[in-house]
């Protein structure tokens, strides 16, 4: 890792109470590093120079640290379970389970070579109890070995708000928690009641702050999984964003 990506990573995690160690820094600096050497062969990210990396890929991903940790608290298990849907080069999903090594992950996302990336990734840095699925969202969720399996689902920057909650609340255990990853969510959380009541949701907060470094606006929004998701949901592929509920 660059001196200016490891300087950008560590300040921000100091000023955030997010503990990582220097092993935590090696293993971001190995990730970044597989991740500019792969983007030269495989369209994984635009975003390859120090600063970018750092802000736009880690420090964003590490934004969910804290949500994951009271979750941990709240339920007095460190070793939760957490689906990234529709992961792309493993944001946010790689980056938590190197800040918080004790999360059993699941790396989510249709195409497979992103995944054989992912895979690599995980065995070059020992991370254990990683586990990548090749399939669009609708038809894993239908699946009954992941379908309301997890403590925690999350997603970064996949689709709107309606359409996202249909992707990710199928995956959510009852008591368990959606975190969706946005940037500026108004008009989508204006228009999402709907989809996350019928789905067995409840909206619990919405958080809102602006990138470390940038203008860029954020936004985390809280769902709790209050009541399992009728059987009919998620809809057939292409269904969701087609007609959102």
């Amino acid at each position: 890792m660059s001196d200016v990506i490891k300087n950008m990573v560590k300040e921000y995690s100091d000023a955030n109470g997010i503990l990582l160690n220097e092993g935590m820094l090696e293993a971001l600096n190995a990730y970044a590093s597989y991740l500019v050497k792969t983007n030269e062969v495989m369209n994984l990210t635009n975003i390859t120079d120090d600063e970018g990396i750092a802000v736009k890929h880690f420090i964003d991903s590490l934004t969910l640290v804290p949500y994951i940790v009271r979750e941990q608290q709240r339920t007095g298990r460190k070793d939760l379970s957490v689906i990234d849907v529709g992961t792309g080069a493993g944001f946010p999903g790689m980056v938590l389970k190197i800040a918080l090594p004790e999360i059993r992950l699941t790396l989510l996302d249709s195409l497979r070579k992103r995944l054989n990336f992912l895979d690599e990734v995980s065995a070059s840095l020992k991370l254990t109890d990683v586990k990548t699925v090749h399939g669009r969202a609708e038809d894993a969720g239908k699946d009954p070995s992941l379908r309301e399996k997890f403590d925690i689902s999350c997603a970064r920057a996949v689709a709107n708000l309606p359409v996202l909650c249909e992707y990710c609340l199928p995956f959510v255990r009852q008591g368990g928690a959606f975190f969706a990853m946005k940037g500026n969510v108004d008009e989508e959380e204006k228009v999402s009641g709907n989809a996350i009541g019928v789905l067995g949701g409840k909206k619990e907060k919405t958080d809102r702050f602006m990138l470390p470094g940038t203008d860029m606006n954020r936004s985390i929004v809280t769902v709790r999984k209050i009541k399992s998701t009728p059987s009919r949901y998620p809809r057939q592929a292409g269904k969701p964003s087609k007609n959102p509920l």
